[in-house]
Order: C-alpha cells, then sequence, then structure tokens
C-alpha cells in the first residue's frame, strides 16, 4: 500500500509515465538551402550598407571636414619655352613673374645654336611668383671638316665620310678616270659641315664606250680615217695575201664591229695585200 501510494504521487496516478500527444517539431527549420539564401541576402545588403556607409564618409571627410586647399593666387603657369631664344624665354618668364635660373647647353643636331630645346618646371606646371626656371639650350649641331676622299675608290671613300658621322650620297658619271674613282664630293673638302650632314660622291663609272664600226671591205685608208674620228687607234695592220678584188681592202678585224670598247682602244686589221706585177 505504501509502496503504490508513492508510486501515485510521483506518477501523477497511473504506473506508467503519461505519454506525450501530438506531433513533435522538428529542428531542422526549413532546410539548409532555404537558410543559406537568406544568409547571402543578409549578406549582401550588410556589404552594400558598409560601401555607402564608406563612400558618404570620404566624400564628407575631403569635401566638407578635410578639403585640398586651393592653389595660392601667386602661383602662374609655367610658359612653353621650346624654341625660343635665351632672351625670348626671359621675356615670357617676366611677364608672369618668373626668372631665368641655371642655364645649361646640350648639342642638337637640328636646333641652332641658342635656342631652349629644355625646361624645369616643364610647361603646365605650377610654380610661384618669383621662382626661377632652368633652362637648356642648344649649342649647335657638331660640325666637323670634310675630309678629301677624291684619291679613293668609292667603296673606301664611303666608308670614311661614315666613319666621321657623315651621310653619303653617290651619282655616277662618265670620265676619262678609271671606274669607281671619287672624281668630287659635295660641299668639297676642307669645308666645315654639321653632322649627319649629307656629303654626294661624284664617282666615275669609266671612259664612255665606243662601238667598234665595221670596217670589212673597206680601203685601209678610209677605215684608219672611222677609227680616229670615234677616238680609237689602230692596232697593228697585218697584210694577207688575197686572190681578186680584197686586195688593199680590210678583211678582218679584231674586235668585231658593234663591240663596246673605251675611247683610245686599240682595233687590229688585217689588209688583203696587193700583188705586185711583173
Amino acid at each position: 500500500m505504501l509502496g503504490s501510494s508513492l508510486r501515485r504521487r510521483r506518477g501523477g496516478g497511473g504506473g506508467h509515465p503519461p505519454r506525450r500527444t501530438g506531433s513533435r517539431k522538428s529542428s531542422k527549420g526549413p532546410g539548409r538551402g532555404g537558410s543559406l539564401g537568406v544568409w547571402v541576402r543578409r549578406g549582401a545588403i550588410g556589404l552594400g550598407l558598409g560601401a555607402a556607409g564608406f563612400g558618404g564618409g570620404y566624400l564628407l571627410a575631403t569635401q566638407v571636414l578635410f578639403p585640398a586647399p586651393r592653389p595660392p593666387g601667386d602661383t602662374a603657369v609655367v610658359p612653353v619655352l621650346w624654341g625660343q631664344t635665351l632672351e625670348g624665354a626671359g621675356a615670357s618668364l617676366g611677364v608672369l613673374g618668373l626668372v631665368v635660373g641655371r642655364v645649361d647647353s646640350i648639342q642638337h643636331p637640328a636646333v641652332e645654336r641658342g635656342r631652349v630645346v629644355g625646361q624645369s618646371p616643364l610647361p603646365g606646371q605650377l610654380a610661384l611668383r618669383g621662382d626661377s626656371v632652368h633652362l637648356v639650350v642648344s649649342s649647335g649641331p657638331r660640325r666637323r671638316p670634310i675630309p678629301d676622299v677624291t684619291r679613293l675608290t668609292a667603296d673606301r671613300a664611303v666608308k670614311v665620310l661614315e666613319g666621321a658621322g657623315f651621310r653619303v650620297r653617290v651619282d655616277s658619271v662618265e670620265s676619262d678616270l678609271p671606274r669607281g674613282r671619287v672624281l668630287a664630293t659635295l660641299p668639297p673638302p676642307g669645308g666645315q659641315a654639321s653632322l649627319p650632314q649629307e656629303v654626294r660622291l661624284t664617282v666615275s663609272l669609266g671612259p664612255p664606250l665606243v662601238e667598234v664600226p665595221l670596217l670589212l671591205g673597206l680601203p685601209q685608208e678610209e677605215a684608219v680615217a672611222i677609227l680616229e674620228e670615234l677616238g680609237l687607234v689602230v692596232g697593228g695592220v697585218e697584210t694577207r695575201f688575197r686572190f681578186g678584188r680584197d686586195q688593199g681592202l680590210v678583211v678582218e678585224q679584231d674586235p668585231q664591229a658593234s663591240t663596246l670598247v673605251p675611247k683610245g682602244f686599240a682595233v687590229r686589221l688585217v689588209v688583203g695585200r696587193r700583188v705586185p706585177w711583173p
């Protein structure tokens, strides 16, 4: 009896513990996929709000709280001085309240002596009035004497002139001098020229060529006269016994007709020998 009474007090009546009724809620919620999408949307919203806050704070700090200082009123924009003379550059700077500072010089192949080829500060930069501007002026192109190459062949003359820093152009003409010999230079030798100036060479093509005429069948005297008129010479006359009308006439010539030879070339003739009558 006593045990039954204790059980009733602990268990609320019956001998079995009370059972829970109804369905049990799942602890997993709506599922992993739905939960991940919620967190992604929340994260994107948070990043957007953070970026907007940072941008607004930056604009507030730079434009309202700590704005960049405006350039002082006593500044000037450095002008372009390239190509001006030193005096002209000084005048251009003086109008703006600037002065010419240190002046250096360099050789420039295309700018004449005394013209500005560099400056610091650069054009467009700001400078305080009273500041100095460093200038670099041209001392002119380098000059060298033109060497005398008129006794050299064309190939050797070109190497000498190019080694001295000149550019070379070659023109060819007919001349009594041997082929390939330099006849003249322009500008002439010994004069001063700026580098890299062009020097023109006049080179000999050799003596003009003459076409050997057809002399066969002509009397010896007439053949000799034709050769002399063309600037050729008779290199020798050989007689050969011939029957008939070839006596006293040119029967062979060397070189053959239409051959191109220089003036002064020797042409050898063979003439039919006359048979003396008894």
